[in-house]
């Protein structure tokens, strides 16, 4: 399944030439997400696959598609979870790789689960969603009209940009730990390489996930970090190793030093 849906980017609050009739106090609210939680029929997982596929190779078309949703369902926000459902499961079963490969029995296992799924995925995203809830709609919103940002369509940007790093730090990171792990400049180069694409592909899928919009104005400030993350980067070539320090497993009460 792959939408085709390019519409020119316009800095307006209507859409269509018609006026969304939902005010800033409905935005925040989620109700059809809430009951659809337990409707996995009704759940568009080919969808999600597709959109995982994308967000790694072609991010933008994720994005494009929200105009057609927007038609369709007068909301910029999809009331679906499959998406967090699905990558929920991987979170799990790259926790239970991690834990079998630093934990000391089941229960350290399922802390590190639980810190993966619960913690760093949806705690996180749901700090980050309502952060750009209140940042993004106050600084880049229109200031007037009805068209306002949704809560929702917040948190639909803060899980899909946390695919890439999952990816990266949670699988491919796991992969190489025997290698970036150790005390070698070579090492520390390509450890550091991790977390600095990671933090890179965060940053512009939630780029494009509110450059989307087309009541917001001046998204390329959401792009400010980019230089920060690159100078971050090359300090860090001069000494620490991220992947010694940061790795996902540390922030869970496992060790590193008995297998690397």
């Amino acid at each position: 399944m792959n939408p085709h849906i390019s519409l020119p980017r316009q800095h307006s609050s209507t859409f269509g030439g018609i006026a969304p009739s939902s005010s800033r106090s409905d935005a925040v609210r989620m109700p059809r997400f809430f009951k659809r939680l337990f409707k996995f029929p009704q759940m568009d997982f080919e969808l999600a696959i597709w959109e995982m596929t994308s967000l790694m190779i072609a991010p933008k078309k994720v994005f494009r598609s929200i105009y057609y949703h927007k038609q369709t369902k007068n909301t910029w926000h999809r009331p679906d979870p499959s998406f967090t459902y699905l990558l929920a499961l991987f979170l799990l079963l790259t926790a239970l790789a991690w834990g079998v490969a630093y934990a000391d029995g089941v229960l350290p296992t399922l802390r590190i689960t639980l810190v993966f799924i619960f913690g760093h995925f949806l705690l996180a995203s749901l700090a980050v969603s309502t952060l750009a809830y209140v940042l993004v709609g106050r600084l880049l919103g229109p200031g007037s009209g009805e068209e306002a940002l949704e809560f929702g369509y917040c948190f639909d940007v803060s899980i899909r940009a946390f695919l890439p790093v999952w990816v990266v730090l949670y699988v491919v990171q796991f992969l190489l730990m025997p290698v970036v792990a150790k005390d070698y400049w070579i090492s520390h180069f390509f450890g550091n390489l991790l977390y600095f694409v990671a933090a890179m592909y965060y940053t512009a899928i939630t780029f494009l996930g509110y450059n989307a919009l087309p009541f917001l104005q001046h998204t390329e400030l959401l792009l400010a970090p980019v230089p920060i993350l690159s100078i971050l980067f090359v300090i860090s070539l001069f000494g620490f190793n991220a992947a010694k320090h940061l790795a996902p497993v540390l922030w869970c009460g496992a060790t590193l030093r008995k297998h690397v």
